[in-house]
């Protein structure tokens, strides 16, 4: 079967970090004379952070370059002369941006992050073992090898934060935050509404997510990180490495302060907490005095009760994201967002002493495994509720949707009313698509992750309308009780609620009753892509019983409800291994639910 551009793409994606490299700058003949900026700055073998404005600039030149590429062939034979000369992680996210945002490639689909990069999700240790398993292997073994890894943490349990780790080390709320930085990128020319609003909303739903799961373990909701003069009371050692010829990045001791940045080999000027806590003062003052201050001294009104320009909200997420193309003034309100995360992720080595790398916050894809990504993001989160205080409340009106009363809404699963169950699930990626084990036949590595039983939403709504009319439903869940067991009011739960879904539909006059399942969330992705999905079927059988490759979607849409039809037969497999069972006791031990129940607020 011929190749097609989606499995010729795949190869951009194969073991890219393995790929020879000479040194030096691109030779023009193998460019065709492009200018590629300052895309050549960034070793190979070093980090790529988008928290890094030289990065992101670096970015910004090569993606330029590449989306002059009309057509997935062109794109293909550019990036692959080019690819054995580039930093590694920026290789990776400027082909992915193109592909998602350059309107010829729209049919593309990425390859999961975790087979490019097992290394930004595995550890060292585990990786390792993979390799010495292959070299033991005999020399003619035809079946793919298999190494089960999960669920196991970078922690203990000796520490009450620690509880949540599995929480945050999971490998789809990493991959998710690599994604959406992707999707919303700063300063890369995205045309986009809303891209300020959206960053803050966002990320306050990443938290507050994680607050729900903190108090299902009996953990207090997190503290915010605004005092960047005292201690960081908890440490983190990820276990991981930056890259995959196996560099580990930077660790961070219990009660570690953080320190002006003072380094020269990372293309950041030198950082002093002053100036950040200038920035901070004065994104306070543009709140609450209802303006901020372009660079030409010009007052710009922050208010969301606007019926022409920005919102706003709008603003003020673009400066304190920090995308100098889009924020009033960058000069003056600075990079609090980005460089928050920098001087986070350089406490262990702020002045390049040690020649230690930097850690784990300053990687989209695994900034989230740090319990610190949750202080910083509700730092981050508190200063967007100090504008929201400043607005006028809604009014009936705008909260109100004539002619249509919801009457009843639940949750159904297995004859079971308004509970919903999480728990392990298994999903297997292709190792050896991202890391060279130098063995004949695929290395698979199966993951335990966590995932929920499906359910249904059922949803009674009258329309007193004469004509039918066409709404937007949106779900949220919420806790109903604190950490002390006491049920909330609505202004102690109003930062809990997450969204689960995002439909239209159209009700006819009358009753309507509505289902919606939950793989069919518009807010919570199905099974990422692995390079099996996207690559080369059989063809058809001679008898003709045989089907060509289905549509991607159709693909992915499958493969989810075959992962909802096996949960509960995975959770029993997963449940009778020595490794989960131990794992499981910990949880018993220190109170924590693996079986998460929510009860759905009526």
């Amino acid at each position: 079967m011929a190749a097609t551009d989606q499995t010729r793409i795949l190869s951009l994606y194969e073991q890219v970090s393995y790929t020879s490299d000479t040194g030096g700058d691109v030779p023009t003949d193998r460019t065709g004379g492009l200018n590629l900026g300052t895309a050549l700055n960034i070793p190979r073998g070093r980090v790529f952070s988008t928290f890094v404005q030289s990065h992101r600039r670096a970015a910004k030149d090569l993606c330029d370059v590449l989306m002059r590429t009309s057509s997935p062939i062109q794109l293909i034979e550019l990036a692959g002369r080019l690819r054995d000369r580039l930093n590694e992680n920026l290789f990776i996210y400027a082909v992915s941006f193109v592909i998602l945002h350059k309107q010829e490639f729209r049919n593309l689909r990425l390859p999961s992050i975790v087979e490019v990069f097992p290394h930004k999700f595995v550890p060292a240790e585990e990786l390792t073992k993979m390799q010495v398993t292959v070299n033991k292997l005999p020399p003619n073994q035809e079946a793919q090898l298999v190494i089960e890894y999960g669920p196991e943490f970078a922690s203990t349990n000796l520490k009450p934060e620690h509880r949540v780790s599995y929480w945050r080390e999971d490998y789809g709320i990493n991959s998710h935050h690599w994604h959406w930085h992707l999707v919303y990128p700063a300063e890369m020319d995205v045309p986009g509404d809303r891209k300020g609003e959206l960053f803050y909303y966002m990320h306050q739903q990443m938290v507050a997510r994680y607050d729900m799961e903190r108090l299902s373990v009996d953990l207090n909701r997190v503290e915010k990180l605004e005092n960047w003069r005292v201690p960081i009371s908890d440490g983190y050692f990820s276990k991981l490495t930056s890259n995959n010829s196996g560099r580990a990045w930077g660790t961070r001791q219990d009660d570690s302060l953080m320190k002006d940045f003072r380094r020269t080999d990372f293309g950041l000027e030198f950082i002093d907490i002053t100036v950040m806590e200038i920035w901070m003062s004065r994104l306070m003052d543009a709140i609450h005095q209802g303006y901020m201050i372009n660079r030409n001294g010009d007052r710009v009104p922050l208010s969301d009760n606007v019926t022409t320009g920005k919102l706003g909200i709008e603003i003020l997420g673009d400066a304190f994201e920090a995308d100098a193309s889009l924020s009033p003034n960058a000069l003056f309100y600075g990079d609090l967002h980005n460089l928050g995360h920098l001087m986070i992720a350089f406490t262990h080595d702020n002045d390049g002493a040690h020649k230690e790398e930097i850690g784990v916050m300053g990687d989209s894809a695994t900034a989230m495994r740090d319990p610190v990504f949750y202080r910083w993001h509700k730092f981050v989160d508190g200063i967007f509720q100090e504008y929201k205080m400043t607005q006028p409340p809604y009014t009936l009106e705008d909260l109100s949707l004539p002619n249509v009363v919801v009457d009843k809404v639940g949750v159904l699963r297995d004859n079971q009313l308004n509970q919903l169950t999480t728990g392990w699930n298994l999903r297997e990626f292709e190792a050896s698509r991202g890391l060279d084990f130098n063995a004949p036949n695929p290395v698979m590595l199966r993951i335990t992750h966590l995932d929920h039983a499906p359910f249904n939403y059922h949803i009674q709504v009258t329309n007193s309308g004469a004509a039918p009319k066409k709404v937007t439903v949106r779900i949220f869940i919420a806790p109903k009780h604190n950490v002390r067991g006491l049920e909330m009011s609505f202004m102690e739960q109003r930062l809990l609620w997450s969204e689960m879904d995002k439909f239209t539909e159209t009700l006819k006059p009358g009753k309507n009753q509505i289902v919606r399942a939950s793989k069919d969330s518009s807010i919570t992705n199905p099974n990422e892509f692995t390079f099996r999905d996207l690559g080369p079927r059989p063809p058809p059988a001679a008898d003709g019983s045989g089907s060509e490759r289905a549509d991607e979607l159709t693909q992915v849409e499958a493969q989810q409800e075959h992962t909802d039809f096996r949960f509960e037969e995975t959770m029993q497999q997963i449940t009778r291994k020595t490794q989960v069972k131990r794992v499981e006791d910990e949880f018993i031990k220190r109170g924590t639910l693996v079986n998460s129940e929510y009860r759905a607020l009526q």
